[in-house]
């Protein structure tokens, strides 16, 4: 009986120190991609609905890149900026206040930029407003479209205070299409400092508000580069295929095929896409003599030699990897922001021996 309790325990013990360093693991795989914990999103993983077209495009993109071998950098085409990281922040501010003639909508919006981190520089950023659907206007009744800046915290009722905002921008428009987008690059990069983001103000005014009570959000799109930025900055050159010596033997080193899927791990509820991707990782021998295909340095090509010479002293040279490629992630954070990111070193192209 004793034994048998033993032999339990030992099994439950064995089960919670793997549990532990599974644990400890993923936390080091979080650490790896800029995470200080596992994100918990309320939206279900199996939902895509959430993430924004231009997001999706942008990956899909970044996939095309990759496979050609030309991954562009971490210039986005689509903000005419450099950034190796997109998020998508939803307005925090309140409901919306309908009034008369001639203000027509009154808007307090405000975006929590506490997801970014230390270190990362703001590229750019763009404020969209969406209704929810077009309104065609005769030329007679267009509406002004104006933008505040908050400068100064106020009572509720007090936002129409001339002291407490600044003006951003005011634009006419003779239509009301379904989205309007403006930079607000200046704006979002001041608010990485809490104190300075009081948020902003939306103002729409027309003699005619009929079409403009069709409000249905306004979201953020922030681009920024970590604080490796320095490593993503200049597009890539393009690279061959997998590097296979001709007619090595299987011993020789050379990259394996080695895939990760996120569901094994159980993150398939944070991250949206990929689902996996192919790692690969470096195995293999240096053997004397040591080609010039097998990417050794000089000082691996001389520790062949003596390798050869004495092969109890001095060990081959090591096989790892010389050349790795990016890939981009797109995942909800703890805050259920909608996040593009790229990260550079994940992909094992080529290996060597050093």
């Amino acid at each position: 009986m004793r034994s048998w309790l033993f032999c339990m325990a030992l099994v439950e013990g064995l089960a919670l120190l793997g549990l532990a360093l599974q644990s400890q693991e993923g936390s080091f795989f979080l650490k790896a991609l800029n995470l200080k914990a596992r994100p918990r999103p309320r939206p279900p993983s199996n939902t895509t609905h959430s993430v924004p077209p231009l997001l999706w495009k942008i990956f899909q993109r970044k996939n095309r890149e990759k496979e050609a071998k030309d991954d562009g950098g971490c210039w986005l085409e689509e903000f005419n900026a450099p950034g190796n990281i997109v998020r998508l922040f939803a307005d925090q501010g309140g409901s919306v206040h309908l009034q008369e003639p001639p203000l027509c909508l009154q808007k307090r919006l405000y975006f929590n930029l506490s997801a970014l981190e230390v270190g990362e520089t703001v590229t750019a950023a763009r404020l969209e407003i969406r209704f929810r659907q077009n309104r065609y206007r005769a030329a007679s009744t267009s509406f002004d479209l104006r933008l505040f800046r908050v400068t100064r915290a106020w009572l509720k009722g007090m936002s129409g205070h001339p002291h407490s905002r600044r003006a951003l921008l005011s634009q006419s428009f003779l239509h009301v299409h379904k989205s309007f987008a403006f930079d607000v690059t200046l704006v979002a990069g001041e608010w990485q400092t809490p104190s300075q983001n009081l948020g902003l103000v939306l103002e729409i005014a027309a003699q005619d508000c009929s079409g403009l009570d069709s409000f249905l959000e306004a979201s953020l799109f922030v681009v920024s580069l970590s604080s490796d930025q320095d490593r993503c900055r200049s597009p890539r050159k393009k690279r061959s295929a997998y590097y296979v010596p001709p007619a090595a033997g299987a011993n020789v080193c050379k990259p394996r095929r080695l895939y990760i899927g996120f569901g094994d791990v159980g993150w398939e509820n944070w991250i949206i896409a990929p689902q996996g991707y192919q790692a690969n990782y470096c195995l293999g021998e240096c053997p004397f003599p040591l080609t010039e295909e097998l990417n050794g340095t000089n000082h691996a090509i001389l520790q062949t030699i003596v390798h050869s010479l004495d092969p109890q002293g001095t060990p081959q040279p090591c096989c790892v990897p010389v050349r790795l490629s990016p890939i981009s992630i797109l995942y909800y954070d703890n805050d259920d922001n909608v996040v593009l990111r790229h990260y550079e070193d994940m992909v094992v192209d080529e290996c060597g021996c050093r």
